[in-house]
């Protein structure tokens, strides 16, 4: 799957100030940034990024999925560390 179509999937569901997708094969990694994790739990975080990608994930087209999510103001402070 593309990566380019992810982050479009994941920024028109989830209103994400920036999204970055990366794949190494089989394996992608999610990188979003948001308002909407402010004052979620880690699990509802993962969750809200799942739920876009369902279909996808069911379907194997994505098989292995890693996620980092922040608000805005964290990921003004983690950027280096995460890019």
């Amino acid at each position: 799957m593309d990566c380019k179509v992810i982050e479009q999937m994941l920024t028109d569901a989830l209103s994400l100030t920036e999204a970055h997708v990366t794949s190494d094969g089989s394996h992608y990694k999610v990188v979003a940034v948001g308002e909407c994790f402010d004052g979620m739990s880690r699990v509802k975080q993962q969750q809200a990024i799942y739920a876009p990608l369902s279909e996808q994930i069911a379907s194997g087209e994505l098989h292995a999925l890693t996620i980092k999510t922040f608000t805005p103001t964290q990921w003004k402070r983690e950027k280096l560390f995460n890019m």
